[in-house]
């Protein structure tokens, strides 16, 4: 038996005829940040989709709970959230309206919870403006407002903190560091160096598993 709540085994994955990593073992419990590094083209992005159930590795498998990811697809929204490189949000739909919509694949927000999430991450006034006509640091912050509802356990994100100014990467640093305190886990990329790590970061450079 593992403690773990993610796991991988023996994990591989091919891209347009090229191996990225082989006999890949990773493994997520309660309160974990893992940062996965490597140059590019290592399969950063590629290892975090295979996480989040959005592509089926080459060889192996990914777990929740035990559990192949391929066996709950339904209950995928229920085990993590993942948020892309891209911020993942509508440009016709006002910052609420993307909130409301993406927090229905968890557990659905009400007017207020959005409300505070867009307050959270420095949206307050901007509920109602199309995102299309926001700045890219603005439509980043939408999507990230997410990890300010009521989310999975689980986060899995890719370069969170792309297009954010100073201090909107200390703030979010900071949150992801209490949700792992609280229990919570976090799977990401960044080429930011963190700052404000929880006492249970660790790395894992995928150039050492690069053919």
């Amino acid at each position: 038996m593992t403690d773990a709540y993610l796991e991988t085994v023996d994990l591989a994955c091919e891209r347009d005829w090229r191996l990225l990593f082989e006999h890949l073992h990773v493994s997520v419990k309660p309160k974990d940040m893992l940062q996965v590094s490597g140059p590019n083209g290592s399969g950063k992005t590629s290892l975090l989709r295979l996480l989040a159930g959005l592509m089926r590795p080459t060889t192996g498998d990914v777990l929740i709970n035990g559990v192949s990811i391929h066996q709950q697809r339904n209950e995928l929204t229920s085990n993590l959230l993942w948020l892309g490189h891209a911020a993942g949000i509508k440009g016709l739909l006002t910052a609420e309206e993307n909130l409301m919509w993406l927090s229905a694949l968890h557990h659905g927000a009400s007017r207020e919870q959005v409300w505070y999430a867009l307050a959270a991450v420095g949206l307050a006034g901007f509920e109602d403006v199309p995102c299309h006509t926001l700045s890219a640091g603005q439509q980043r912050r939408v999507g990230l407002a997410r990890l300010y509802l009521d989310a999975p356990a689980l986060w899995i994100l890719d370069e969170p903190f792309t297009a954010l100014d100073k201090q909107a990467v200390t703030q979010l640093e900071l949150h992801l560091a209490a949700h792992c305190n609280q229990g919570g886990m976090v799977v990401l990329t960044t080429h930011h160096p963190l700052q404000n790590a929880p006492s249970t970061f660790r790395e894992l450079d995928l150039g050492q598993a690069t053919l």
